[in-house]
């Protein structure tokens, strides 16, 4: 390979005008290797012919680049291809689009998977990928990349916001369970850490050395904590393990540093509770995501658009089941039978709120729980295998009822399971 085949020149040392001429007329593909800061494109015709590869530093030197683009796009079909990766492209996306400029997204799977094919080395540099990602537009494998509406950006914050959220709620549990075992190791078995209990509790004494310094007012101060949901038995087994714990006492910076955390677990619980009543009430006024809300939860269907949009912009059941990560791949070669799995392509939060969707219809559902029984109690069965196929049923109920049917459950089974099973 010659040291030349790569060979890129930055934006402004480009003969913009010299460009525009020889693209008059044709159609032209600017693939853009996104990064950070140092973006390069491949500038391409239809034919395949490279006109020229261009860098520049982002956001710096992008309004030189736009201002030519609209220019190639005067005497010329222009179509701009990103890879669908990150967030440092969606700027220039935006705009592009508000330039009257075609943007159109390859799968950053595609551009690696083609690099060795592509010049025979498997290694991908920035402007090999601009490259590349060119060559899969002139393939046919890109689609076009629309601008997402308001309400769906939208929805889009709030799902974001929710799972940064519970992330950080489990952290934060992590830890107190953490230090409590250090410091109040007999409390666990008395009251559930992840409840609000815990983290009034928490937040109002720390250690149990401070839950002790109450004396005769610890029982309120617990009672408090529980909103009068734990019975007198409960509370004196709490008293009676903050008198005889075998935890380390705190010290003063330590036992801050629980109530910190109990403080902290609370605020995030209402933060969320407000986020969700919130969520609920949007989901429950949109026509679109009403339905999808009746049969997985209000929570399960924002998340689901969010991420993917309506299932009803799917053509096929199976393109939504591939959106959402459920469709099966094989490893076989010769007389070596693979076995199938899911590809877990795309948003992993997807199938999160999909697994727990699926739970909620074997608990709810009594035909869904004979379905499930009866396939578990088959020799060598696995309950998580048989999850997963529901998930996809489910998935394939969701497409249909986005068509306009109505969701029945019985139809997610060919035929009805056995009473007795």
């Amino acid at each position: 390979m010659s040291k030349g085949r790569y060979r890129v020149r930055d934006c402004q040392a480009v003969d913009w005008t010299q460009l525009c001429e020889r693209a008059c007329g044709a159609q032209v593909v600017f693939a853009v290797d996104v990064a950070k800061e140092d973006f390069v494109a491949a500038v391409t015709l239809d034919s395949g012919e490279l006109l020229a590869r261009v860098k520049w530093r982002h956001p710096v030197q992008t309004r030189l680049v736009l201002d030519a683009l609209v220019a190639l796009q005067a005497g010329a079909e222009l179509a701009v291809v990103m890879e669908s990766s990150g967030s440092y492209g969606d700027a220039l996306r935006w705009q592009l689009h508000a330039r009257g400029i075609a943007v159109f997204r390859v799968s950053s799977k595609h551009v690696h998977d083609s690099a060795e094919v592509y010049d025979g080395v498997p290694s991908v540099h920035d402007a090999k990928a601009a490259d590349l990602i060119a060559l899969l537009h002139l393939h046919g494998r890109s689609r076009r990349w629309e601008q997402l509406d308001e309400q769906r950006r939208a929805l889009n914050a709030q799902v974001q916001r929710l799972e940064q959220l519970k992330g950080y709620q489990q952290r934060q549990r992590n830890r107190l369970e953490a230090l409590l075992s250090r410091h109040w190791p007999e409390l666990a078995a008395l009251i559930d850490l992840n409840s609000v209990t815990a983290a009034a509790l928490i937040a109002a004494v720390g250690s149990p050395t401070y839950l002790c310094a109450f004396a005769h007012r610890g029982a309120e101060v617990i009672r408090t904590a529980s909103r009068g949901k734990l019975d007198a038995l409960r509370i004196e087994a709490i008293l009676e393990s903050a008198r005889t714990t075998l935890g380390m006492p705190c010290l003063a910076e330590e036992n801050a540093q629980l109530r910190a955390l109990g403080s902290d677990l609370l605020a995030v619980r209402q933060e969320l509770h407000r986020l969700t009543t919130a969520v609920t009430a949007q989901v429950a006024a949109d026509d679109t995501l009403q339905p999808m809300a009746e049969v997985i939860g209000a929570v399960s269907a924002a998340v689901l658009h969010a991420h993917l949009g309506a299932p009803s912009a799917y053509p096929t059941a199976q393109s939504y089941l591939k959106a959402l990560g459920l469709n099966l791949k094989e490893h076989s070669s010769g007389k070596h039978q693979g076995r199938l799995k899911i590809t877990k392509r795309g948003a992993p939060e997807v199938r999160y709120y999909l697994y727990f969707a699926a739970l909620r219809l074997i608990a709810q559902q009594p035909i869904v729980a004979r379905w499930f029984r009866a396939k578990s109690q088959r020799p060598g069965a696995c309950k998580g295998k048989h999850i997963v196929e529901l998930m996809r049923r489910l998935a394939k109920g969701l497409w249909h009822q986005g068509q306009g049917k109505v969701f029945a459950v019985d139809k997610l089974f060919s035929s009805p399971p056995p009473c007795g099973a």
